[in-house]
């Protein structure tokens, strides 16, 4: 295998100032072992050793040119002209904050679907190359042009779950490997404490319902972890869902592993199961839900009072439209491990309304109206009823004292 160019170089420049002090007999022999290690033509060969590094002077295209032997000619690079100027990035960042922040891939369809959407209330100028731009963007550089804002802090919570009563050999286990995926009406259950760091005294909870195929999301906030509230939570979130609800899955704590909720889900035909004792990833799509949901609108301070809970609900009701209408997810379709790698193969993003109408086992009576109230919403203008009722649930934190903290804006 010969020379690399790099290494031919460090030969010529060692061989050429040792070539220029020699005799010309020594010449010769030096000359000899030089054609014989780079394999050059031993006219070039003597060219270069004699000229490297000094300047030679050349016409190209009617212009004299300084050239130095062995430097490379530096080329001038044209100034690319930028695509997305100030315009585009101001109104990306403007779609980006009202969506949640959410990641290149994911606001890419957004963009492309809610543009139409935007314009109609009158939330983004009406400017077709603006637009053009926008639909065209790629995820990559979505997520390039908003690297600047995407620092966030991240915070922990704390489990609230205790074992249940000995009612759990009435209730089966299912796993997270036995969900069927391809009918809507199977939700996982949690509850999200609010207690603000001091895990004492009655505090408010939210009960998170998070249906397996399509992603829709309920959350109600309740007074304590209470049977009563918890399955009154439950019956409103039920009434809440463009689909019939056909189980529920739970984990092992006391406020559902209860005589009321066994009896609740017998009476209204509920398959009622549970999971595995200290195995979070069985419920891995509430749980997610808690964090990206939940945590994300009201933080980690402590609630309690009835004048809170209704203030939470108040917020989870405008929350409730914007999660489930206007925020899309990706599924997993395939994961394949390659050696010590995971390769994970995801869905095209969806909200839950779409994956709803995409699904055969909806009603269509539902689907109709849940168009119809598609048409009547308005991103924006959901994002600031939700920073509003916000700002008010705050304020009744700050009146006891408290500051706000690990929300989302």
């Amino acid at each position: 295998m010969g020379l690399t160019m790099r290494e031919r170089k460090a030969v010529i420049r060692q061989t050429a100032a040792r070539y220029r002090r020699s005799s010309k007999k020594q010449k010769g022999k030096i000359l000899d072992e030089f054609v014989e290690i780079t394999g050059y033509n031993r006219k070039y060969a003597g060219w270069i050793l004699r000229n490297w590094g000094k300047k030679r002077y050349f016409h190209l295209d009617g212009q004299l040119i300084e050239v130095v032997i062995g430097t490379p000619r530096k080329k001038k690079r044209k100034a690319r002209q930028r695509t997305y100027g100030p315009e585009v990035i101001k109104a990306l960042k403007k779609i980006w904050y009202v969506f949640d922040c959410p990641c290149g891939k994911r606001l890419v369809p957004i963009l492309r679907s809610m543009l139409p959407v935007l314009e109609k209330f009158g939330e983004i100028p009406r400017d077709a190359a603006l637009g053009e731009k926008l639909c065209s963007i790629s995820a990559a550089t979505v997520d390039r042009l908003l690297q600047a804002e995407k620092r966030r802090l991240h915070f922990r919570g704390r489990s609230h779950t205790r074992p249940g009563s000995l009612l759990k050999h009435q209730i089966p286990i299912r796993t997270f490997g036995d969900w069927d995926e391809q009918k809507p009406g199977f939700a996982e259950l949690d509850l999200v404490g609010h207690e603000g760091g001091i895990a004492c005294g009655d505090f408010a909870f939210t009960l998170n319902l998070t249906d397996v195929h399509t992603g829709w999301t309920e959350p109600r906030g309740i007074l304590n972890k209470a049977q009563k509230w918890t399955v009154e939570a439950i019956q409103k979130s039920k009434t809440l869902l463009p689909f019939e609800l056909l189980g529920i899955d739970t984990d092992n704590g006391s406020e559902f592993i209860n005589a009321h909720l066994i009896r609740y889900c017998d009476e209204n035909h509920i398959h009622f199961t549970r999971s595995r004792p200290y195995r979070k990833n069985d419920n891995c799509f509430v749980e997610q839900k808690n964090n990206a949901v939940v945590r994300r609108y009201v933080g980690y301070m402590r609630y309690e009072g009835e004048e809170q809970v209704a203030l939470l609900n108040e917020l989870y009701d405008q929350l409730r439209l914007f999660i489930n209408f206007f925020q899309p997810s990706m599924k997993l379709i395939e994961k394949v491990r390659q050696g010590s790698k995971v390769k994970k193969r995801y869905d095209e993003p969806k909200s839950p309304y779409q994956r709803v109408l995409a699904s055969d086992h909806a009603d269509e009576i539902l689907k109709e109206k849940l168009r119809q109230q598609f048409e009547e919403l308005n991103p924006v203008e959901l994002h600031r009823k939700i920073n509003t009722l916000q700002e008010k649930l705050w304020d009744s934190v700050r009146r006891n004292g408290a500051q706000p903290m690990g929300v989302a804006l």
